[in-house]
């Protein structure tokens, strides 16, 4: 059996624990954490290998950024309830931490695809492509309603889903497909900030919005995908050949069109600015 009360050297008891021996007489000195015994002589601090497993637990606090305060404070009423008091508290603040960098790789990874496409597209073709379905916050908009008034109603719909800033998630407009047929390309009806899924899930952290009620649901399946570049007010030309594309390949549009920017991060000129658009489709009987 190992001896378990045999004292260790303070260079030996800081190496078995990873850390340098200064840190240790520095908790010696403000109080934190004392040597089993000081040589009354030289001066000499030692450590019992028993005080092991406090001392991980301070430097585990530590390294969930609690401060020496709070580790004191705990240290002068410990108890097993305290602790999981403490604990508790910094589980919750990591699993927000832990979600919040999941979003901005999401959103990184986001961009990233938007890059890889911008480099590898060609605006003058329409593709059928296959989606999963997404959750969206809307906001409703209409002819009435300024730019400046949309952009507030996005920006509450962004704090509601508590999200750090705008760019943790995609946004964009969209037009229903019946507007489309009557050839009423500005009737856009809605705006969307496309949630991540971290924000959808039901077993997300305590800390996030886990209903789905509410949001709307872009559907999974096939989706016509074009882009266009240019004058906005010559947009209407790239859904006159959508409609074209899909008539002639026997497809329905259903749902809504979802129009997005993929370079505004690369680019100030609007007439540079390339819109990705992606309508849902059913295909007709041969």
């Amino acid at each position: 059996m190992y001896e378990s009360n045999k004292l260790l050297t303070i260079g030996q008891f800081a190496s078995l624990h990873g850390i340098n021996k200064k840190t240790l007489m520095w908790y010696d000195e403000i109080g934190l954490f004392h040597p089993a015994r000081i040589h009354p002589e030289n001066g000499y601090r030692y450590y019992s290998y028993r005080q092991s497993a406090l001392l991980e637990t301070i430097l585990l606090l530590r390294e969930l950024d609690v401060s020496i305060s709070e580790i004191q404070a705990f240290m002068a009423l410990r108890s097993a309830e305290s602790l999981q008091q403490l604990f508790n508290e910094k589980i919750r603040k990591l699993d927000d931490t832990i979600a919040h960098f999941r979003n901005i790789r999401s959103t990184l990874c986001h961009h990233k695809q938007n890059m890889e496409t911008l480099l590898s597209m060609d605006l003058s073709k329409i593709t059928l492509v296959q989606k999963q379905m997404r959750h969206m916050a809307t906001v409703a908009i209409d002819r009435t309603i300024s730019y400046d008034e949309s952009v507030e109603r996005v920006l509450a719909e962004t704090k509601k889903y508590r999200l750090r800033r705008l760019h943790d998630a995609s946004y964009g407009s969209m037009i229903a497909s019946e507007s489309l047929y009557r050839k009423d390309f500005d009737d856009y009806s809605m705006l969307f900030i496309e949630l991540p899924t971290s924000v959808c899930t039901d077993d997300g952290p305590p800390s996030l919005p886990t209903k789905k009620a509410g949001l709307h649901i872009q559907p999974r399946g096939a989706y016509l995908r074009a882009f266009y570049q240019g004058d906005w007010q010559n947009m209407s030309a790239k859904y006159e050949e959508i409609l074209e594309y899909a008539k002639h390949h026997r497809m329905q549009l259903t749902g809504f069109s979802y129009e997005k920017i993929l370079n505004e991060t690369v680019t100030d000129r609007m007439e540079d600015m390339i819109v990705q658009i992606e309508i849902p489709i059913c295909m007709h009987a041969p």
